[in-house]
Formats: C-alpha cells, structure tokens, sequence
C-alpha cells in the first residue's frame, strides 16, 4: 500500500466515524412530546420559542397541535410528557385528577370576533355577549371550530351566558383547528371567534375584521403541565419538567414576549404574577 493510499484509508475511515458518532449523538439527543393548542402552532410562538429553549438545554420538542380538549386527552393517554394549553378548568380538573403534576400559568393574550366588514348582524362593539345574541337572532352566519378546543370551550361559555340553546340556522360546526375555520369564515362572509395570535398570524383574512374586542370575558390564559408519570411511567417528567422550568424562567418568559407580528406583541408572560 502506497503511502497516498494509506492516508485517503484513515481519511475515509475517520469520515465514517465521524458520520457514525455524528447520527448516533443524534439518536442519543434526548426529546420529549408535547401536546398543545393549534393556536400556539399556527400563531407561529413555538417557531420562536422551542429554538431558544432546545439552545438553552439541549433537548427536543416534538408539537402534536390539537384543541385543548384533544391535548389533554393525549395526556390522559400518556401520549405526551408536557401539555401547553389554554383552557384552566379543564387543566385544574386534569390535574384533580391525577393525570398532571401541577398546572403553572404561562402567558396570555385575548379572543377576538372576526366577521365581515359590512358587519351584516351589526355586531361591532366590545360586548362579546350581546355580539353573540345579535348574530343568532339575525341569522348570520358563524363558523365554530366544535373540536373541544380551548377556543371551542370559550365560546360555548359565551353562549351560555347570551342564553342561547338555539344559536342561529347560520351556525355552523366545522370540527377543525382555528386556521381551517377562519379559511371557512373568510370564504363564506360568516363571523367566528379566535384567539388573536392565530389571527395576527392569518394571512386569508379576505373580508374580515376584528369587530369585537376588550371585553374582559374574553381574556385568554395559557397553561403548561407535566404528564405525571405515576400514572404514565414512561413519561420523561424530568426532561418534561426542564422545559416547564425554562419557559416560566425569566428567560423563557422573555423569549413569549419577544415574539411580535408586525410589530405587535402576541402572547404576554405572566407565569410569576
């Protein structure tokens, strides 16, 4: 063996080591899965936040985006370390239950309702209610989302306190996320509830407008748990548990803050206060 040839040999042999130790520190990276809300996927949050914390401890988050009520139920399953969601009795309730090991407050934005600019149920105001009660009795439509999300779980509240069984012959279910039911309202001229992030994030508007906003109803918290793995014991709490940490840190806080759409702010922390 000439001694080129003995020098391309450990060169190619150190290549695949190399490419070895490089797929096998992959495999070893440690990761975890998180159920959460379509509306922190969609707003775009968790493009920006996950980055920062995946630099700060080294671990991986794999997103499965559902509605609250599907997420939780991923917990329940134990099909998920940490949950991300925004619904707090039905979080509170998970973990009465056992299934979480303790709810934190992690940041909040609001609802809005979006419809047509003629605003054919003249529905424009800050009075969520009294919006609800004027779209039923004129018949106009408006797209629910009917997922049991945590979007869905507001609006059914709201409804019942406008003291509507009967929501109008324009009210239509569409059993889909906040993105595909805001497709549908833009498409149809028809009204419907989101969170804003989603909305400042949607780029199908079309038609629509916010039309109602600021009432205090319509205040929107998020909330993160730990699968708790006595119930589920493969859950990864402690890797779970780093991420909870970091993203009620204040560098995990600064980081939900940070994140703006066109200037504005989607999502503002409030895990210490």
């Amino acid at each position: 063996m000439t001694r080129r040839t003995h020098l391309f040999s450990l060169a190619s042999l150190l290549a695949v080591v190399l490419t070895v130790g490089s797929s096998v520190a992959r495999a070893q990276a440690p990761s975890i899965v998180m159920a959460s809300t379509t509306s922190t996927e969609q707003s775009g949050l968790f493009a920006h936040l996950l980055p920062a914390f995946k630099q700060a401890s080294g671990i991986d988050i794999k997103v499965v985006a559902l509605g609250t009520g599907q997420a939780l139920d991923t917990g329940r399953r134990g099909d998920a370390d940490v949950l991300f969601v925004h619904d707090q009795a039905a979080e509170e309730k998970f973990v009465a239950e056992g299934f979480g090991v303790k709810r934190y407050p992690v940041m909040y934005n609001d609802f809005v309702l979006v419809g047509p600019a003629n605003d054919p149920a003249k529905v424009r105001g800050k009075d969520i209610v009294s919006a609800l009660q004027k779209v039923a009795t004129t018949q106009a439509g408006f797209v629910s989302r009917g997922d049991k999300s945590g979007t869905h779980a507001a609006e059914l509240r709201y409804w019942k306190v406008a003291g509507l069984d009967n929501k109008g012959a324009g009210y239509k279910e569409c059993g889909c996320g906040m993105g595909p039911a805001l497709n549908i309202a833009s498409s149809t001229g028809a009204y419907a509830l989101t969170d804003r992030g989603t909305w400042l994030n949607f780029k199908n508007r079309q038609d629509l407008q916010v039309l109602v906003e600021g009432d205090n109803r319509l205040f929107n918290q998020y909330g993160v748990m730990v699968v708790n793995p006595a119930k589920h014991p493969h859950v990864k709490a402690d890797l779970a548990q780093k991420f909870v940490d970091w993203v009620i840190s204040p560098a995990g806080q600064s980081s939900i803050s940070a994140y703006k759409i066109g200037g504005e702010q989607l999502f503002f922390s409030n895990a210490n206060k």
